[in-house]
């Protein structure tokens, strides 16, 4: 249950940022590549922060104390933003913000495989299932997306900075309430992300699902702002962006059962193939019908891919390199490669508008294909 409630409030919390906050960013006057700017900033910064937090996590053996801390210091630095103005500075407080932020969902992740592991091992136990705790962090996001086009509709925008705050605070609380779950602290000196980046199967791994996940960075940045343009409301939007959780909750609900039938490296496979038919598709969507049923796949090219990217490192790695292991994943995938992928977006976003959509189905393709040689080579 505290488990649930953790993914619960931290997704309340994606659901109004990851929709919205492009049009907070708008409504303080930026410019499409100054978004996409920002957005890469704020995703970029994983890549140097979260092995940094990992490293002092696995080397503790301690999760819960460092996400407290960390979710304390996100919301003083997030109040920075009403008191804000300009790209510099803008850019300044993302990089602040993030750097204590995003080390917090691979802390969680690793905290959530622990507990599982921990519950399966202890007599009387029971082995916790990842997919079905994990979709009430989908429940809340798709709850809070809906319910904030609702909000949004005709308001001054800035109510979105006062939602986040709001939900900054509330996850500081259920961190405070999660299991204090510990394991042998990890005696090694050498940086955890060197050893675990020496494993060749774990580099094609993070290949695959990098190329698969960075392909969603013209979704998350300029989706909202695409379908305005293309003259849908806030609710509609608010509607597709929960449709797209709403697949995605469906295959964590079966998550368990897909891991044993297919195993982690075909769901990311196969998350990379439904990608690449996705955005093909929405780039030259005309119609609503068309995008609602493109936004099904979201199941897929995020949900299959994250559901076997989990697996795969909970079932590779030892429990003294999880946070590490987990912290690598967010840095490369959701980070590097995701942030860059976020700058690109920007500038094809300006030039072509939902033309942008293409070059995203080809990473996802490449994606697909790297999942299929790692596949083969094992």
């Amino acid at each position: 249950m505290r488990l649930a409630f953790y993914y619960g409030a931290v997704f309340a919390l994606i659901g109004i940022h990851l929709p919205f906050w492009p049009v907070w960013l708008a409504a303080k006057g930026l410019e499409a590549t100054e978004i996409g700017a920002l957005i890469a900033a704020g995703v970029g910064v994983k890549v140097v922060f979260n092995p940094l937090i990992a490293h002092i996590a696995d080397r503790r053996g301690q999760r819960r104390p460092i996400m407290l801390a960390l979710a304390l210091a996100g919301l003083a630095a997030f109040s920075l933003f009403g008191v804000t103005d300009g790209f510099w500075a803008l850019l300044l407080v993302t990089v602040m913000f993030f750097a204590v932020w995003s080390p917090i969902m691979p802390l969680g992740e690793s905290l959530t495989m622990l507990s599982r592991r921990r519950d399966s091992t202890t007599p009387g136990g029971k082995e916790l299932d990842y997919g079905r705790i994990r979709l009430w962090g989908s429940l809340s996001f798709m709850a809070t997306a809906v319910g904030a086009g609702y909000v949004l509709a005709g308001r001054d925008p800035d109510i979105i900075y006062w939602a986040i705050l709001s939900g900054l605070a509330v996850t500081v609380a259920v961190i405070w309430a999660l299991p204090s779950t510990k394991v042998p602290a990890r005696t090694g000196k050498r940086l955890a992300a060197l050893e675990i980046l020496r494993d060749r199967p774990f580099c094609l791994f993070i290949t695959a699902a990098a190329l698969i996940q960075a392909s969603h960075a013209v979704y998350y940045g300029f989706g909202t702002l695409n379908w305005k343009a293309q003259g849908y409301s806030e609710n509609v939007i608010g509607w597709l962006w929960a449709e797209g959780v709403a697949a995605e909750i469906i295959l964590f609900a079966f998550g368990a059962r897909l891991i044993r039938r297919f195993g982690p490296v075909r769901l990311i496979a196969l998350g990379g193939l439904a990608g690449a038919l996705r955005w093909s598709v929405t780039g030259a969507a005309d119609g609503l019908l068309v995008l609602i049923a493109m936004q099904a796949l979201h199941g897929f090219t995020f949900g299959a891919t994250h559901l076997g990217a989990i697996y795969f490192i909970a079932r590779r790695m030892p429990q003294a390199l999880s946070a590490s292991a987990q912290s690598l994943y967010s840095a490369v995938v959701m980070g590097l490669a995701l942030g860059a992928a976020s700058l690109a977006a920007g500038k094809l976003y300006a030039l072509y508008g939902s033309g942008a959509y293409q070059a995203m189905a080809l990473l996802a393709a490449a994606g697909g294909g790297a999942a299929l040689m790692l596949m083969r080579s094992r």
